[in-house]
């Protein structure tokens, strides 16, 4: 215990000797923190609406108007029945009219008004147990007939929609930004490790000569690093505490309000700031703590 205090003492010591570099680690942390505790909440909120939009991709199985009860029966039966079809319902012509009006009541009014009787077709909905299933699905609905081309199941079935282009397009912007916020997360992790080096090696550099006399008088190796590894973990936490203020002060007066109205915000109530801030901590702790280990071998050659 007293060699720890010894150690936290000199650490201090050197900390208050050369506040610029100190200064400048401690800002480069809190900036490297701020920037991946916003990416990591984009980047879960964007995983998490990708696979939201992967558990929505339906079929859709439209019926002709003359269909009768009895076939509309049997053909929710056969469908239900097939391979990888998880739910089966069945929208009446009354519930598509009804759907359409809840999908476009507030962007197309006008498109509602020049809407005469119920124009929309009785349909079912097909959920599949994985959206990967889709195409299986769909070829069981469409198998090949006596000519080789695909014919529907039942003589009732007027089409099959499963809005496949747009999940894909859907699947490629959200594949895309998860790799675009992947790509710079690891830049700013590399960065700040550089940047964190270097602050901390201009410390280190400035007392080369104090570190050479003490191996010179034979203090070991560990001796002469654990004031500068604990300095390291003194800036990572003052970093670390800042950015995670800042942090905390922009989720209560920005996120929080807005994400009553904003359904991409409300996605970050599913994930624990607390967590988060106890990684972010963590992380600025141990990579400013390893920094200082790593860059201080150099110096330890006498």
């Amino acid at each position: 215990m007293g060699k720890l205090w010894f150690f936290t003492g000199e650490a201090i010591r050197a900390i208050r000797k050369n506040m610029a570099p100190t200064t400048a680690a401690i800002v480069t942390t809190v900036l490297t923190a701020i920037l991946i505790g916003v990416l990591i909440p984009i980047f879960q909120t964007t995983q998490s609406k990708s696979a939201d939009v992967r558990d929505d991709l339906q079929l859709r199985v439209y019926l002709y108007d003359d269909a009768t009860s009895e076939e509309t029966a049997a053909l929710q039966n056969e469908v239900g029945a097939l391979p990888h079809v998880a739910s089966v319902s069945l929208l009446t012509k009354k519930d598509a009219l009804a759907e359409f009006k809840s999908d476009f009541a507030q962007e197309n009014r006008d498109v509602l008004q020049e809407i005469k009787g119920n124009p929309f077709p009785a349909n079912f909905v097909v959920k599949p147990d994985d959206a990967a299933n889709l195409d299986a699905i769909r070829a069981s609905l469409q198998p090949p007939g006596k000519s080789g081309q695909p014919t529907f199941i039942s003589p009732i079935v007027q089409k099959v929609d499963d809005r496949q282009a747009d999940a894909q397009k859907i699947e490629e912007v959200t594949g895309a930004l998860k790799l675009v916020l992947t790509v710079i997360t690891a830049l700013l992790i590399g960065a700040s490790l550089l940047l964190i080096g270097n602050t901390i090696r201009l410390s280190i550099y400035t007392r080369r000569r104090e570190i050479e006399v003490m191996r010179l008088v034979g203090a070991t190796r560990w001796f002469i690093r654990w004031p500068f590894m604990i300095e390291g973990v003194v800036v990572g936490m003052l970093g670390g505490a800042i950015a995670i203020l800042v942090l905390w002060i922009g989720k209560v007066t920005v996120v929080d309000p807005l994400s009553e109205n904003f359904a991409f915000l409300q996605a970050q109530e599913s994930m624990s700031f607390v967590l988060l801030t106890i990684c972010l901590f963590g992380a600025a702790v141990l990579v400013s703590a390893v920094g200082s280990g790593l860059t201080l071998r150099r110096f330890l050659k006498v």
